[in-house]
């Protein structure tokens, strides 16, 4: 049984080294976006390419996070989440010194390794490692330490751009981990779950990451056209299929098939994907409007986008608390149609828009809409699948958000007639992005649909979230297992 205190010394280690290790991969997944003008500058990339920059992490991020959390049941959560840290700085220090966008982009996708190693150990960490009085408040001091982290991230990461570079922006995880990993060794215990059994999915994560990587290509280059692209959805798709099938035949799947039984589950995906797919194309391309279209520099985009992370620091909780009054139907649909009306907004935002009237209560309204949904939208996932797989169900609905994030980025500059060279022309880009948030807004609606339709309140004793606050925009909160589970 765990028995770590948090007012010990061991256990104020032990917040820091899982807040720096979870701050590293949360960081990179939001301040990239704000250094894509400046990384296309100077490593003279199109836009196919910038897409690239974002997408190459997100897919092996995406494809990989469920086996990651496995390998550290299995061999010590411990040792994967150091190992993670490891590669995920090694991987950041090659992305600084790329000469080249092709090199940026391979570095990027083995960034995506090492994030898929430490971002579910290090709230897992947490939870094996301190006593059960205490679980509570230091898993809220994790995800609000967490939230904070991002909010400043992008106001960091435009710092750095302006000044010292956009290489930097990576070059600052070395430093981290360096600290990070010290820290882990000495004062973390090991921890694993003793009832891991069986042989581990590799083949289902290769099928699954293989099908995002063909169908992202085959997105971002549709505008060119040729077989290449053809043979490229096809094999996605195929690989897609095969993944499935797969699933349903192994003994002990990495995805359960027979988890979508539920109708709610499945639900609550769909709305998840609606969601997470608008706010993927949303953060990158705003990122982009702002500095393209409007003239601000990096550091005033990133602290531009401040708010609707700060909005979810600071009023998730309470959202929590709402829904669990009243039901996650509710929030699950005011929320969508919140967000969709702050992506409409931000078509003011134009040639000399001024923050405060035009910036500004889109990105209010946005923040707002994220406030009233997220932490619903997490119980609801939990809720709706037995206490034991609720762990499981939160990292399925986690790699399902990061999955519709990275179709979106590939798919919204195709959908809105976006160039290669669209981000050198601030009227074409204008343009395209009007036509972008439309659609994001768009899948926002759908989302809320689903939502009013299938969405029911979870019975009574289902697993409550831990992650009540939560600061990241990019995916839901990430759950670790059922302490009942581990502790029984």
């Amino acid at each position: 049984m765990p028995d770590v205190r948090l007012a010990s010394p061991q256990g104020k280690w032990i917040l820091l080294t899982t807040v720096l290790g979870s701050s590293m991969a949360m960081l990179d997944s939001t301040v990239v976006n704000v250094a894509l003008p400046r990384i296309g500058r100077d490593l003279d990339a199109n836009l196919s390419a910038l897409q690239w920059t974002v997408n190459a992490y997100m897919v092996t991020l995406a494809g990989l996070i469920l086996l990651g959390g496995a390998l550290g049941d299995r061999f010590g959560r411990r040792k994967v989440f150091v190992v993670g840290v490891v590669w995920f700085a090694v991987a950041s220090l090659l992305c600084g010194i790329a000469p080249n966008a092709g090199v940026l982009i391979a570095a990027r996708a083995l960034q995506g390794v090492g994030g898929a190693l430490l971002t579910p150990g290090s709230l897992a960490l947490i939870q094996a490692s301190f006593h059960a009085d205490d679980r509570g408040r230091a898993v809220g001091l994790w995800s609000g330490f967490g939230g904070i982290g991002a909010a400043v991230g992008p106001f960091v990461g435009g710092w750095l751009v302006d000044g010292p570079g956009w290489r930097w922006v990576f070059l600052l995880n070395v430093p981290l981990a360096l600290v990070c990993v010290p820290v882990a060794l000495r004062h973390v215990p090991e921890s694993g779950d003793q009832q891991a059994h069986g042989r581990f999915d590799v083949l289902g994560a290769v099928l699954g990451a293989l099908a995002l990587a063909l169908v992202t290509y085959a997105l971002i280059e549709a505008g060119e056209g040729g077989l290449v692209v053809v043979v490229s959805a096809v094999a996605g798709l195929a690989a897609a299929v095969a993944f499935v099938v797969v699933e349903r035949r192994r003994p002990d799947p990495m995805m359960p098939p027979d988890i979508f039984a539920s109708r709610q589950f499945t639900a609550v995906n769909l709305v998840t994907l609606c969601v997470y797919a608008a706010l993927g194309g949303f953060f990158f391309l705003a990122a982009l409007q702002l500095q393209v279209v409007v003239g601000y520099s990096a550091l005033a985009a990133g602290t531009a986008l401040l708010p609707t992370t700060v909005l979810m620091l600071l009023l998730s909780a309470r959202s929590g608390e709402l829904a669990d009054r009243i039901g996650p139907r509710i929030p699950l649909t005011v929320g969508p149609l919140l967000c969709a009306a702050g992506m409409l907004l931000m078509l003011r935002v134009g040639p000399g828009a001024s923050y405060v009237s035009d910036v500004l209560p889109a990105l209010v309204v946005l923040g707002l809409g994220l406030v009233t949904l997220v932490a619903p939208l997490t119980a609801t996932v939990l809720g709706s699948v037995s206490v034991v797989r609720a762990g499981l169900a939160s990292g399925i609905n986690n790699a399902a958000a990061r999955a519709a994030g990275l179709i979106a980025v590939a798919a919204l500059p195709l959908l809105a007639g976006m160039g290669e060279e669209a981000y050198r022309e601030p009227a074409a880009f204008d343009t395209a992005f009007g036509k972008a948030m439309g659609w994001c807004a768009g899948a926002l609606v759908v989302g809320a649909v689903i939502a009013v339709s299938v969405v029911r309140r979870p019975p009574p004793d289902c697993r409550r979230p831990e992650c009540v606050r939560h600061g990241g925009v990019m995916a839901p909160p990430l759950e670790g297992e059922p302490v009942r589970k581990r502790l029984g």
